[in-house]
């Protein structure tokens, strides 16, 4: 896959999912989920304030008729519902709506109706970038703060349990550093190395790992070879693992603001996709988030 409507087109080949929406009175998810379904890839269930959602619906011209409504005003309590109905079967994806990330996590976190699945919970991005021709994948912008190994390595099983949704087979893994070398002052780049090591031993599997890598020998050949890095993820990687979520974070945004790349965006690492969009995010970007919650539920299904 190159770009970003390859996705989509993928996502209407898939049966159709439903998607749990938390306090679904917010305009943009709303109109997000509303051509979501339009293209035949979802089915909503609206969890919310009811006369606030038919509000919304009414202002955007959105046809409050094709979508099941439970009423619930209580925000915690309504994150709980939409992600009960997804432990209970009812649904495929649970997606934020008006509510703060922390308690939409608290409540995939509940012991009782909760979608904890033993793993790391961690976010990939896929960014359609200008001037390359593939996508990449981003991991972690927005979840682990310092990830340690162990969590590392998670987090590289979640993100190409993602490539695999998009089909690509055997994902290419840059474990990403200040420089390309091993440096014993810096930790992420003897990480980097213990994880590439990891992949030859077959402690993870279904990609090649490669690092440490600065970015430019990572993405870029001719990067590379002027470096004299020589490794088949070199200049050659779909997934970039960051360092930490500052790093994560800086990269993710400059790619939105600086070079008008597309992107999307899911949490997994629980027993469903979690489609958590920031209100800065566009239209466009919850829309292919949507997509490719559905690819994950599809996949986690298969």
């Amino acid at each position: 896959m190159k770009k970003m409507d390859e996705v989509m087109k993928l996502a209407q080949k898939k049966e159709t999912k439903t998607i749990a929406v938390a306090v679904a009175q917010d305009k943009d998810v709303l109109k997000a989920v509303d051509q979501a379904r339009s293209l035949g890839i979802i089915k909503a269930i609206l969890v919310g304030d009811e006369e606030a959602i038919q509000k919304v619906c009414k202002e955007e011209q959105i046809d409050a008729g094709q979508y099941e409504v439970i009423h619930e005003k209580d925000s915690q309590n309504a994150c709980l519902k939409a992600v009960e109905l997804v432990s209970s079967k009812k649904a495929h994806m649970v997606m934020k709506g008006l509510v703060d990330t922390s308690i939409v996590l608290r409540a995939v976190l509940n012991k009782e109706v909760g979608l904890r699945s033993g793993k790391v919970l961690s976010h990939v991005a896929v960014f359609e970038i200008p001037k390359f021709d593939r996508l990449f994948l981003i991991t972690d912008a927005a979840m682990n703060i310092i990830p340690d190994l162990k969590t590392k390595k998670e987090i590289i099983e979640n993100a190409v349990e993602v490539a695999h949704s998009l089909e690509i087979k055997t994902p290419k893994v840059a474990i990403l550093c200040a420089k390309e070398k091993v440096d014993k002052n810096m930790q992420a780049t003897i990480d980097a190395k213990e994880l590439e090591d990891m992949n030859k031993e077959g402690k993870i599997t279904d990609c090649i790992v490669g690092g440490p890598f600065a970015l430019d020998n990572a993405v870029s050949e001719k990067a590379a070879k002027h470096k004299g890095v020589d490794h088949p993820v070199a200049g050659n990687a779909q997934i970039l693992l960051v360092p930490n979520i500052e790093a994560g974070n800086v990269l993710y945004k400059s790619l939105v603001f600086f070079s008008d790349a597309k992107n999307a965006g899911v949490i997994v690492g629980a027993k469903a996709p979690i489609i958590l969009t920031s209100r800065a995010d566009s239209q466009e970007s919850k829309l292919s988030s949507i997509a490719l919650g559905v690819l994950m539920a599809d996949f986690k299904k298969r």
